[in-house]
Parts: C-alpha cells; sequence; structure tokens
C-alpha cells in the first residue's frame, strides 16, 4: 500500500504490482486516437508547428510512443519510477524521466508544447502545488507555447460519482478483481479513491492489493485564473477529446489548452 503523502507532498501512485497491471486496466482506452486528437489540437491551436513535446504524468509511455508517431519528439517525465521503468521497456527508444512535476528541470527546454493527461494534474491537490507546476511548465515552453491538461470536472463529480465500482479482468494467471471505494471532500474538491486488487496466485491463492489516490476535481473559472496568475492564458475548454467546447454537468472529463505568454 502506498506511503500516505505528508502536507504538500503526494503519495507515489501506480507503484510496484500496480505498475505491471496498468496497462491491463485501460486496455480499452483509445489511446491511438487520443493521440492523433492531441497531435491535431497542438498543430491547430500553435502560431508555429509543433515539434518537441514535453509530457507530465507519461505513466508507461504510451501517449508518449503514439505521439512519436505523429513525427513529435516527446520527453515523458513520471513520479512513478515503477511506471517509467515499464515505459522504458516498452518504448526503448524513447526518451523517459523520474521526475516530481513540481521541480521540473528538463535541460533542452524550451519545447513547443507540453501535456499532462488522464486527471494527473489532480494528483497535485493544494492550490500552492498546482501553481507551482504551471509554472515550471511554463518555464519549460517557448513563448506562446501550448500546454494541454485534462481534468476531473467538478459538477459530473459531485453530482453522478460513483461510492462503490467493481471492475474485473482475465489474465494469463485467472481473473482478477478490481475495486475502487471512492469518497468525497468537497470543501477541498478531492475525491479520494481507494483501490483493492484480487490479483490471483499459482494454486488459486489471491493476493490483496491496496492503493488509495487522491484526485482534485476542477471548474473551468478556477483553472483560467491558475492559468493567469502561471504566466498563461486560457485558449479553450473542450468537452474530453473532441472540438465540443459546450461543457456542461454531465461532462466528466475536460481538456484545457492554455496558452504561453509572449
Amino acid at each position: 500500500m502506498s506511503t500516505p503523502a505528508k502536507p504538500h507532498q503526494m503519495a507515489i501512485p501506480y507503484s510496484a504490482r500496480f505498475a505491471e497491471l496498468y496497462d491491463l486496466f485501460y486496455a480499452n482506452k483509445p489511446y491511438a486516437e487520443e493521440a492523433a486528437f492531441i497531435n491535431d489540437l497542438l498543430q491547430r491551436e500553435s502560431d508555429a508547428p509543433v515539434r518537441s513535446v514535453l509530457e507530465l504524468a507519461c505513466g508507461t509511455g504510451t501517449n508518449a510512443a503514439l505521439l512519436t508517431r505523429h513525427g513529435l519528439s516527446v520527453v515523458g517525465t513520471d513520479l512513478s519510477g515503477d511506471m517509467i521503468a515499464k515505459a522504458r521497456a516498452k518504448a526503448p527508444g524513447l526518451d523517459f524521466r523520474q521526475q516530481d512535476m513540481r521541480d521540473l528541470d528538463i535541460p533542452e527546454r524550451p519545447f513547443d508544447a507540453a501535456i499532462c493527461l488522464f486527471d494527473s494534474l489532480g494528483f497535485l491537490q493544494s492550490n500552492e502545488n498546482i501553481l507551482r507546476v504551471l509554472q515550471r511548465v511554463r518555464a519549460h515552453l517557448r513563448p506562446r507555447g501550448l500546454f494541454v491538461f485534462e481534468f476531473w470536472h467538478a459538477p459530473a463529480m459531485l453530482q453522478k460519482h460513483e461510492p462503490t465500482r467493481v471492475r474485473e479482468w482475465d489474465s494469463d494467471r485467472g481473473r482478477i478483481l478490481r475495486i475502487s471505494e471512492t469518497t468525497l471532500d468537497v470543501r477541498n474538491s478531492l475525491a479520494h479513491v481507494k483501490c483493492t486488487v484480487l490479483d490471483p496466485q499459482p494454486g488459486g491463492q489471491h493476493v490483496r492489493l491496496e492503493e488509495v489516490y487522491t484526485n482534485r476535481y476542477f471548474m473551468c473559472p478556477e483553472v483560467s485564473l491558475f492559468a493567469s496568475k502561471a504566466g498563461f492564458e486560457a485558449v479553450s475548454f473542450l468537452n474530453g477529446f473532441s472540438r465540443d467546447s459546450g461543457i456542461t454537468s454531465a461532462t466528466w472529463h475536460v481538456l484545457a489548452v492554455l496558452r504561453a505568454s509572449a
């Protein structure tokens, strides 16, 4: 189980066996379509061709590998050493580095764009951490470079979150069961997700694994405020991976497009 986070620190998500199971859990996620959409979005919104991309919370490297197929040069970073190890094993020719995004420091900057997908910015939790990361991203972008990130939308989370969700997958060792239990800290806009996995072992036994993730959900106006304080302007908010800017209370995932100041 992950070590509880101290104030202003984040627990490292997806460590050890959870990192090994990550690609199984998200095997049906439409990564290829999302990568194509992100590339198109970056090229469309940028005032110059986007060739270099910095990815925060790159996980097991799937997005980075797919974006390179669109001709982009990608540097991927993640807090979890276990996730970085998986990324390097999957795509040994790509550039993956273990870094805390709050202390982001890539000497090869500036980049044309940066991305942070799958609601990963929410792991920062506090106003202080979020502003700090936005400032670090701004320092890594060329003037008018783009930052695209995905976040949980507060209205949908407040109205429609599932307190308990159970899913199953078949593996070469048998059926894997995952139970996700979500509780909301409404005062601080945080969702605490206790993830319990029953992992089959040889002989019919199961090992019980647990991790707790805490992720923040946002309203679009507060994201705009964070952006302005960090040297960005909010260009648009999209309804997930679509060109639809009609954000409603049913919108679970929002893509924010920010442009760095000149």
